[in-house]
């Protein structure tokens, strides 16, 4: 799709493209791997993303009768943790964009015996009002997202005072490993993406993904400059993933 002139850019991947477009594209390529996100979630973290999505879930805090909404849910692992946990008198509601991811999603949830609410949306225009949830969380789902300002502030902005946005997602590693984990995300990850789902593509562009998306430090700015009080980092894995955590004063 070409860009026409004037018209507002950013980025799929290391490819430049029209804003209008990159969603389409986003959306193409989890059509594509939500069948086998799961196990290739396990396949290229070695599970290491169970451990990350623990922690994230122990920082949270959630406690019976909070409200929490899960954006960017997918496969639904962390609303999977949460949903026992707001239990008796609490809710947790699970939103993606992509209609594969969340039906995958739902699916799942569904077969572990647990009845979770899903929308359908955007996460910079949610459909929720002003201070509905006590924590917002989102995983590996960030980065996907076009204008990241205007998502954070939406998660903000449905936050109740007091409560938390938990972001869990790829960063900058240590120094050190950048080396090999560029051989492994570049050489290895597309030809276990076309080995295991069939597609190689939607796999280089996470690895393309990973590197336009805010280091630590940037992140935290985003999220200050989105509203919230205090924001702190958590690296795991030596960096390769931030546990980023905002408060809404």
């Amino acid at each position: 799709m070409a860009i026409e002139s004037g018209e507002a850019t950013t980025h799929f991947g290391f490819e430049t493209v029209a804003e209008r477009e990159k969603a389409q594209r986003v959306a193409q390529v989890f059509d594509s791997v939500a069948p086998r996100y799961n196990l290739m979630n396990d396949l290229m973290s070695a599970g290491l993303h169970r451990g990350w999505k623990a922690f994230t879930v122990a920082l949270a805090a959630v406690r019976p009768g909070h409200r929490v909404l899960d954006i960017a849910s997918g496969t639904g692992d962390l609303a999977r943790a949460f949903a026992p946990q707001v239990e008796p008198g609490g809710m947790v509601v699970s939103t993606d964009i992509n209609g594969a991811m969340l039906a995958e999603g739902r699916t799942q949830l569904e077969d572990a015996g647990l009845c979770v609410p899903a929308a359908l949306c955007d996460a910079e225009i949610l459909p929720f009002p002003d201070g509905s949830f006590d924590r917002v969380s989102v995983a590996f789902g960030l980065r996907n997202m076009t204008h990241k300002d205007l998502a954070l502030a939406e998660m903000r902005r449905v936050l109740k005072p007091g409560g938390k946005l938990l972001v869990l997602e790829f960063s900058r590693p240590w120094e050190p490993l950048r080396g090999i984990y560029d051989w492994y995300s570049f050489r290895i990850l597309p030809r276990l993406g076309q080995w295991v789902a069939g597609d190689a593509d939607s796999y280089r562009y996470l690895a393309e993904s990973i590197r336009q998306h805010p280091d630590q430090a940037s992140l935290k700015t985003l999220m200050l400059e989105a509203g919230f009080a205090k924001v702190d980092w958590y690296n795991l894995s030596a960096g390769v993933v931030a546990l980023h955590i905002g408060l809404k004063a």
